[in-house]
């Protein structure tokens, strides 16, 4: 048996909506898999050299959870072919565990529900905002509080997302690391505020008002001295037409909403980092709908 599991990157967040928005990426990270007598990985792009091609590889970790949650046992080959940054707040990690809770359940020739998905993965990522777009593809909105409640949302069709990607590696242990313990009652209220100003304003396609949605007290004034040049930024790509700019995931990542001009958007970005001698480069991407998908190899 052979075949390929195809996972999107996500950009979280949105500004205000911390560990709640997710939406899935055009650019995927792909894993060849095959069975085999015993467990073997390949890393190809994103990551190589960095990532470990043995047993403790996270696709493999997925992989083998999931393996053991099924009762049973069959050690695969795994080409990894990376696209998506490392360490930026594109989901990377997601795709990994995805990924590997997929070529599980194609190998068992069983499908775990959604449920029972999010329990193998919260062992790895117990954040849904990355892992459920992943899964699902498209806009998502996630609660958790024990169970995990969620919907999958439209998205424009008109707005593109630009993700500036500079050369600086963020861990998630890092990001959150710096956030506080707890936060005023005004900060609360201000960040409830922009996400249902965020989510009125794509439902009505106003997208005037998607600069104020994606302002943000709980994170992104927090994370912000970890990415120099992060409010400049935003400043730029501003000025190019974007209509909202903000922090992807736990960063370095930083997203733009545009209907336009894409391409000066994002080079207005990378010129702040490039002037502090940081080098970034950006990708225009749509919305995946679809999400993670295998596709038979013969």
């Amino acid at each position: 048996m052979r075949f390929k599991v195809s996972v999107p990157a996500s950009t979280s967040n949105l500004g205000a909506g911390f560990d709640a928005l997710g939406l899935a990426l055009t650019i995927y990270n792909d894993f060849i898999v095959e069975t085999a007598d015993r467990y073997q990985v390949e890393v190809e792009g994103e990551g190589k050299g960095d990532l470990p091609e043995d047993e403790k590889n996270l696709f493999l970790r997925a992989y083998k959870s999931t393996m053991e949650y099924l009762g049973l046992n069959q050690p695969v080959k795994v080409k990894q072919i990376n696209r998506i940054p490392l360490g930026r707040g594109m989901g990377s990690s997601a795709t990994a565990i995805v990924g590997g809770i997929l070529a599980a359940e194609k190998i068992a020739g069983k499908k775990l529900s959604l449920p029972e998905v999010i329990d193998v993965a919260f062992k790895f990522e117990p954040h849904p905002d990355n892992v459920l777009p992943a899964y699902t593809g498209g806009f998502v909105v996630a609660a958790t509080n024990g169970d995990l409640s969620y919907v999958k949302l439209d998205f424009p069709e008109e707005l593109k997302v630009i993700i500036v990607v500079p050369e600086l590696f963020l861990s998630t242990e890092d990001s959150r690391s710096v956030l506080p313990d707890t936060y005023t009652r005004e900060d609360v209220i201000f960040n409830v505020q922009r996400v249902a100003l965020l989510m009125g304003a794509l439902q009505k396609k106003d997208f005037s008002l998607l600069k104020e949605a994606v302002k943000d007290r709980i994170h992104q004034p927090y994370r912000c001295d970890l990415i120099p040049g992060f409010w400049e930024v935003l400043s730029q790509g501003y000025k190019e037409g974007a209509y909202a700019v903000y922090l992807s995931g736990a960063g370095s990542c930083i997203g733009a909403l545009a209907d336009n001009n894409f391409e000066n958007i994002g080079k207005a970005m990378c010129d702040v980092f490039e002037s502090l001698g940081i080098d970034a480069r950006y990708l225009v991407l749509d919305v995946d709908k679809e999400g993670a998908r295998i596709e038979d190899i013969k």
